[in-house]
C-alpha cells in the first residue's frame, strides 16, 4: 500500500470514532502545550533576569570598603573608611583591561527646587561614572572633568526626581536646593527604571564627587569603587589585579585580611541565568510527562482497536496484504494520533504562553527550538507507544482472525 493509501486508511479510522480520538490524543495536546507554555515563559523570565542585571553596567564590577569591629559588634562590608580618591586613580593607571573606572559617594537629602521637594538619594561621583552604569542622558549634558575639579555646583537629576520638582518644565538651567546648598542643574538622565534588586535607578541627583565631599557629607572616602572592564573575558583578571594592587597601597601583610571587598556582578548574572535554566528545564520535564501518559493512552487504545479490528485484519491478509502492510497501517494511525495530537498542543501551548502574558503580566518568549522539540517528541511517542500494538495486529494468524466475532 503507498503511503497515501496508508494515510488515508488511517485518518478513516480515526474520524469513525471521533470523540474516542479526541480523549486519547488528549494527554498529547496537554503535554505538547505545557511543554511550549514553561519553556516560554522560563525562556521569558531568563530573558527578563538578563536584561535586569544589565542595567547594573556592562562587564561591572564593584569595590565597597570592608568590615569593622567596633565594641565586639561587626558593623558589617562597608563600614570602614578604607576607600580613597587615590585608591580609584590607582586602579585606572595601573590596572590592566579597565575601561572606566567612577569613584562614588553618596548621601540622603531633601531636594528643593521652588514650591516643590523630593526626598532622594544624591550621588557623587565622576564623569566616568555615565559609561559604567550605562545610562545615557535625556537633555542637557552629564557633569565633566572641569566640574570635578573645580567642585563645581552642578547636578544632573534622575527622571523620577525631574519629574517630581519639574512636572510641568524642564529642569535644565535652574537651580535644586540640597542641605541648603544651590546647584546649577545641567541635565537630566534617561529613565531607567527598576534595578534587579528592585531600586528605582532614576530617583537620585549626580553631582561632582568633589563637590559632595566638600560641601554635603564631609567625607574624605569613599563609598564604592565601580569598574568597568574591557569585555567580559578580562573581569577575572581585573578583580584579582584590584585586589592585588589594593592590598599593596593598604599595606596589609599576607595575613591580613582585606579591608576591602571585590564584587563580581558577572558572576552573579552567570548564576541567576543558570537558575532560569534550571528551572525552565525543570518545568519542561515535568511537562514531559504528560507526553508519556498521553502515549500510555495512545497504546491502550490502540490495542483495543487491534482487538475490535481482528476480523478485518483477518480479511486484509486473507486478500494478499502482508504483516508489514498490517504494521505500518496500525503504526500510521499511532503516529497519526499523535501528530493531530501534537499540532493541536502547539496551538494551545502558544495561546497558554500568549494569554499568561497579558493575564499575569509575566513576560514569556516562545522558543523555536521547544515548539519543534515537542511536536517531534509526540511524534516519537506515537512511534514508540504504537509499534507494539502494530506488531501485535501483523501477527495474528489470518484464520484465526477470519474466525473471530
Amino acid at each position: 500500500m503507498t503511503a497515501g493509501g496508508l494515510l488515508r486508511v488511517a485518518w478513516q479510522s480515526l474520524v469513525r470514532n471521533p470523540f474516542r480520538s479526541l480523549l486519547t490524543i488528549l494527554g498529547i495536546i496537554i503535554g505538547v502545550g505545557a511543554v511550549i507554555t514553561s519553556m516560554a515563559i522560563g525562556a521569558g523570565a531568563q530573558a527578563a533576569v538578563q536584561a535586569q542585571l544589565a542595567r547594573l553596567g556592562s562587564n561591572l564590577i564593584v569595590v565597597v570598603p570592608g568590615s569593622i569591629i567596633t565594641g565586639g559588634v561587626q558593623l558589617g562590608s562597608g563600614a570602614r573608611q578604607s576607600l580613597k580618591i587615590a585608591d580609584a586613580q590607582a586602579i585606572q593607571q595601573d590596572v590592566p583591561d579597565v575601561a572606566y573606572v567612577a569613584p562614588q559617594s553618596g548621601t540622603n537629602a531633601q531636594a528643593v527646587a521652588g514650591g516643590n521637594n523630593w526626598a532622594t538619594s544624591i550621588t557623587g561621583t565622576t564623569p566616568d561614572w555615565l559609561q559604567v552604569e550605562s545610562y545615557t542622558m535625556a537633555s542637557g549634558r552629564f557633569i565633566t572633568q572641569a566640574d570635578e575639579t573645580s567642585g563645581a555646583k552642578t547636578a544632573v537629576l534622575g527622571a523620577t526626581v525631574a519629574q517630581n520638582l519639574f512636572p510641568s518644565s524642564d529642569p535644565v538651567g535652574k537651580t535644586v536646593i540640597v542641605k541648603n546648598v544651590p546647584f546649577l542643574i545641567v541635565g537630566v538622565l534617561a529613565a531607567k527604571g527598576q534595578s534587579g534588586f528592585g531600586r528605582d535607578q532614576d530617583d537620585q541627583i549626580v553631582v561632582p564627587l568633589s563637590a559632595m565631599q566638600l560641601r554635603l557629607n564631609g567625607q574624605n572616602w569613599l563609598g564604592v569603587i565601580l569598574i568597568s572592564a574591557d569585555s567580559p573575558d578580562a573581569v577575572d583578571s581585573v578583580v584579582s589585579s584590584t585586589e592585588a594592587l589594593l592590598r599593596l597601597r593598604h599595606g596589609l601583610t599576607p595575613r591580613q585580611p582585606d579591608d576591602f571587598s571585590v564584587r563580581n556582578i558577572a558572576n552573579v548574572q552567570q548564576a541567576a541565568s543558570a537558575t532560569s535554566q534550571v528551572q525552565s528545564r525543570l518545568l519542561a520535564g515535568i511537562a514531559a510527562v504528560s507526553l508519556v501518559v498521553g502515549g500510555i493512552g495512545i497504546m491502550n487504545i490502540m490495542l483495543v482497536s487491534v482487538t475490535e479490528r481482528t476480523r478485518e485484519i483477518g480479511i486484509r491478509m486473507a486478500v494478499g496484504a502482508r504483516e508489514r502492510d498490517i504494521l505500518l497501517q496500525f503504526l500510521v494511525e499511532a503516529v497519526l494520533l499523535s501528530c493531530v495530537g501534537g499540532a493541536i498542543g502547539v496551538a494551545a501551548g502558544i495561546g497558554a504562553a500568549y494569554a499568561t502574558a497579558q493575564g499575569a503580566g509575566w513576560q514569556v518568549l516562545i522558543v523555536p527550538a521547544s515548539v519543534l522539540l515537542s511536536f517531534g517528541f509526540a511524534a516519537a511517542v506515537g512511534i514508540v507507544f504504537g509499534f507494539y500494538p502494530a506488531r501485535r495486529a501483523s501477527q495474528l494468524n489470518p484464520i484465526e482472525a477470519l474466525r473471530h466475532e
